[in-house]
């Protein structure tokens, strides 16, 4: 399929997904307070709506695995990215504690006694976000003492 026709049909479908949206729109729009009715117009365009969203992430994921799969070179370098992040996942659980999780008078939460696996994990997360962040900074003010020296 060469691609006028593809970039016809694209254009075709979002057409009918944007009439039907409209539609569904107007009929929200146009239903009276009643909480019934608001409630039987808006289910429709609940399902519309997190369809598109399921479809839009199944697309994207095989559009970019099929990517992948073209291209060796970019497998290599995403699956040596997705290790060192695991690698850092490891690093931020050993790191993350399972203290209890207080509110503000000092009380433990439900769920959030000594040990709790959820504990270990929001630790965990919040010392892999802190990583993170650290490394994005160092690579930013490399790039930018590189870009200084250049100029």
């Amino acid at each position: 399929m060469n691609n006028s026709k593809f970039s016809k049909i694209l254009t075709i479908i979002v057409a009918v997904l944007s009439l039907i949206g409209i539609a569904l729109f107007i009929n929200v729009s146009v239903t009276d307070d009643i909480p019934e009715k608001i409630s039987s117009a808006v289910g429709p365009l609940i399902t519309f709506s997190t369809s598109l969203l399921y479809a839009t992430v199944v697309i994207t994921i095989v559009l970019s695995i099929l990517g992948l799969v073209k291209n060796p070179e970019n497998l290599k370098k995403t699956l040596i990215g997705l290790g060192v992040m695991l690698v850092l996942l490891v690093v931020s659980y050993l790191l993350g504690d399972s203290e209890p999780v207080l509110d503000a008078q000092g009380k433990v939460l439900e769920g959030g006694e000594l040990g709790a696996a959820s504990n270990q994990w929001v630790g965990s997360l919040i010392w892999y976000s802190t990583i993170l962040v650290l490394i994005g900074g160092l690579f930013f003010v490399f790039d930018l003492l590189k870009g200084l020296v250049k100029s």
